[in-house]
Parts: C-alpha cells; sequence; structure tokens
C-alpha cells in the first residue's frame, strides 16, 4: 500500500522536468514543488481498469510515472467531474483523474493543478471549455484532439498540447485508452468546464 506520496509527485516532477518543451519549461519553474501532502481516503473507479493496457503502451520515458499509478492505482484518490446526466452512464466506465496536486488533490497547492487523466476506449469527450490554461501531454498516443473550430488530429505521447483560456477543446479515443498529465493554471482550479448546452472539467 502506498503510504506516503512523495515518490508520486516525485516521479510526476521528474517526467516534467524531462519534457524539451518551452511552455513546459516555463510552468515547472513557476511551481513551488515543496508542496504540504494532505491525508485523502482512496477512491477507485471503473476507468482503473485501463492502467494495464496503459502501462503496455506508455513510452520509456513515462514508464516509471506509469508503473507507479498502475501498482498503486487504489491507493489514490480518483475523480469524475461529470456525472450521468452529462455525458451518459457508459462515459463514466471509462472517464477518471487523478489530481496530483491543486485544492483537491494529494498535495496541497492553491496556484496550479495537475494530475492525470485516463480515458478508456471508444468514447469521445465532447467539446468543453475552462478559464483556466491547460497543458497537456498524452502519455499515450493514438487519441485525436479537437481545439476551437478545427477538425480532430491524432496526437502521439509526449506531444504538448496547449488550450489557452476558453478555449473549445475535445477529445476522442479509438481502440486505445489514453493516459493525459495535465497542468491547470491561471484560473479557476476546481471548476467544472462549460459544455455547449449544459454546464460541465478536463
Amino acid at each position: 500500500m502506498l503510504t506516503n506520496f512523495d515518490e508520486l509527485l516525485d516521479r510526476f516532477h521528474a517526467y516534467l522536468r524531462g519534457v524539451d518543451n518551452a511552455l513546459v519549461r516555463d510552468a515547472v519553474a513557476r511551481i513551488a514543488w515543496n508542496m504540504p501532502a494532505r491525508s485523502l481516503e482512496p477512491h477507485r473507479l471503473p476507468c482503473l481498469d485501463q492502467l494495464d493496457r496503459i502501462a503496455e503502451l506508455a513510452p520509456p520515458d513515462a514508464q516509471r510515472l506509469v508503473r507507479l499509478l498502475a501498482e498503486h492505482r487504489n491507493d489514490l484518490r480518483w475523480g469524475q467531474t461529470y456525472n450521468a446526466a452529462d455525458f451518459g452512464e457508459a462515459f463514466l466506465q471509462k472517464y477518471g483523474w487523478l489530481e496530483v496536486f491543486g485544492l483537491r488533490g494529494h498535495f496541497a497547492n492553491d496556484e496550479v493543478a495537475a494530475g492525470l487523466l485516463i480515458l478508456g476506449p471508444g468514447i469521445t469527450y465532447p467539446d468543453h471549455h475552462h478559464i483556466a490554461e491547460e497543458i497537456y501531454i498524452p502519455l499515450t498516443g493514438g487519441t485525436e484532439w479537437r481545439m476551437g473550430e478545427g477538425g480532430f488530429h491524432v496526437r502521439h505521447a509526449g506531444e504538448v498540447i496547449h488550450h489557452a483560456p476558453n478555449v473549445s477543446h475535445a477529445m476522442r479515443t479509438g481502440r486505445e485508452p489514453l493516459l493525459a498529465l495535465y497542468i491547470w493554471r491561471g484560473g479557476p482550479l476546481a471548476q467544472k468546464s462549460t459544455i455547449p448546452g449544459a454546464q460541465g472539467r478536463g
């Protein structure tokens, strides 16, 4: 059982330090990494079953982080922002996120939130937007991403995807699941995203 979450934060930080991208370097440099830990009860979700396959798909530079998640999935507090009324029960079975640090994460930070998103295969995360700027780094490839009025484009593991404040974006998975690292900054860190026709995070 994982009782000291410092290793989670260390591996998360180590992965980000290895990303050769100016936006990511800036974000990492602005984070105060000596964050206080929170005591959170574990919360399991159905999407955690995807972690075995995700561990097979993740590239070498993400393996240490992904294998820690897979091995200790039941010790972590996973969450969902939406409910069945938003996107349907089938979506909820394949969706969830882990906030490593932020307002609700394993480590407390009131300036930036960061963690990992899981989407199982064969689902669409519909168009949504939020005030916070968002940086995504897929740790598995093959998922299609859309931003603004553009079409869907396949993104590879390790690509950096930037969503400016209030820019609509969506994702859809194919035959394989998605694990993506995210960083939220510059806006409400626990905001439920705005969904066209509804109120809906991520």
